[in-house]
């Protein structure tokens, strides 16, 4: 029996992602080995993002970079980038609103492996399960979060996320079902001797593509 997700929209269907130019580097001098890092950071998101894509024409995230398709940051986030793939037509959640989305999780790391998506979780009627969760209850990452909540329902967004907004323990959701997936996620975000390299901006940063389905106020 399918499971009844508030008043589910369309879906997304996957097939290829234009690249989306990142924001400019610091102008002032760094450190070779920190040139270096966030030289290989940038260019394992250009590439991850030119390797996506979505069925629909994107819509900038605002009017300021609508003749770029500029990832922006979205204010008081952390430093969650984001693009508007479509913008929603429906309410925009409150915390404490128990939300349906549907998401791709992909890894900056590991040449953007996708370690979860939605679509791949069925029900007894072989339809995609949306994850839920209740907005502000502090149980899901931070930059999903907080991308959520200046969507509209029936909105698509791209959100790349940094690891102070991404996953700070193992039990932080969404969390991948299969038990290889989430060794293989937790490992290399965690990874000790990388991390004490100075790699976590490469190992940690997230990207999500967000579709808010429904919402429902408690």
């Amino acid at each position: 029996m399918a499971l009844n997700y508030f008043a589910p929209t369309v879906s997304i269907q996957a097939t290829h992602y234009r690249a989306v130019p990142l924001p400019a580097s610091p102008s002032s001098p760094e450190p070779l080995q920190a040139t270096r890092r966030r030289l290989l950071s940038n260019a394992t998101l250009i590439s991850i993002c030119a390797a996506f894509s979505i069925s629909t024409i994107p819509i900038p995230f605002s009017a300021a970079a609508s003749s770029r398709n500029e990832l922006l940051e979205i204010p008081d986030s952390g430093g969650v980038k984001a693009l508007d793939l479509r913008i929603g037509s429906g309410e925009v959640p409150l915390d404490g609103d128990q939300v349906a989305i549907h998401y791709y999780g992909r890894l900056a790391a590991k040449q953007g492996w996708r370690f979860d998506s939605t679509y791949d979780h069925k029900d007894d009627t072989n339809e995609p399960i949306p994850f839920v969760f209740v907005l502000g209850s502090g149980k899901v990452i931070s930059g999903i979060e907080v991308a959520v909540k200046s969507m509209k329902v029936g909105g698509i967004r791209r959100v790349i996320i940094p690891p102070s907004q991404g996953y700070q323990n193992t039990t932080q959701e969404p969390i991948p079902p299969n038990f290889f997936d989430r060794q293989r996620l937790f490992t290399t975000i965690f990874n000790p001797t990388r991390l004490a390299n100075g790699e976590a901006s490469t190992l940690s940063t997230l990207i999500f593509d967000i579709e808010l389905i429904s919402l429902r106020h408690k």
